[in-house]
């Protein structure tokens, strides 16, 4: 593993290692993670036994409306998306996607509004691709999105336990999940367009 590029996410039992470059993930005991692992420590929260569950609203929200030149910008960016995710080798796949996810990491912040906008197109478009697409693939289609609006998307990687779990969104500028579920509050970000570690916020946050 690569120690620039690796994230150790530590627990009171176990630790998930996370090479960024690489897509590899391994699970240890914690008494066999030690300080010259050279990864970026992430320490995650002690967490109340869920046995995997949590409880969502029956209640199906209403559609989204999403502006007609975003629905139209996600229907390219969707297949950009599938395209990196099925060229190269089979074991880049998770590198590619992040790479991807993070390219406008030098732009200006997206608005909370642009975020919603960016998450929702993706899905929209996405509903009928004959692939896997699940969080790792919308999230880096949103972010692409956000990018192709000259916006950087704060996109986030990150893991939680009860069981260990690993899982991608898109966070407004004020660190809470866009269009995710409630259980997303139980993931740390161990990675983000900044690169491996805690989640840094933007200071910038407006309406559009």
């Amino acid at each position: 593993m690569s120690r620039d590029t690796t994230v150790a996410a530590l627990t009171e039992h176990a630790c998930v290692l996370i090479d960024y470059a690489t897509g590899h993930t391994e699970l240890r005991p914690a008494s066999e993670a030690s300080a010259d692992l050279g990864a970026t420590v992430v320490r995650l929260p002690v967490a109340a036994l869920s046995w995997g569950t949590v409880e969502q609203s029956a209640v199906l929200p209403d559609p989204a409306s999403i502006p007609l030149r975003w629905r139209i910008g996600a229907v390219p960016v969707v297949l950009v998306t599938a395209a990196v995710w099925a060229a190269g080798p089979r074991r880049g796949r998770f590198s590619r996607l992040v790479q991807l996810a993070c390219a406008g990491r030098d732009l200006p912040p997206a608005t909370g509004c642009q975020a919603h906008y960016a998450v929702c197109a993706v899905r929209w478009a996405a509903r009928m691709m004959p692939m896997r697409w699940a969080c790792m693939e919308e999230s880096t289609a949103a972010a692409l999105l956000l990018t192709v609006a000259r916006r950087r998307a704060e996109w986030r990687h990150g893991v939680a336990v009860d069981p260990v779990r690993l899982h991608a969104w898109i966070a407004d500028p004020r660190g809470e999940p866009v269009e995710e579920p409630a259980d997303t509050a139980l993931y740390t970000p161990t990675y983000t367009p900044d690169g491996p570690g805690p989640a840094r916020l933007t200071e910038e946050y407006d309406r559009d």
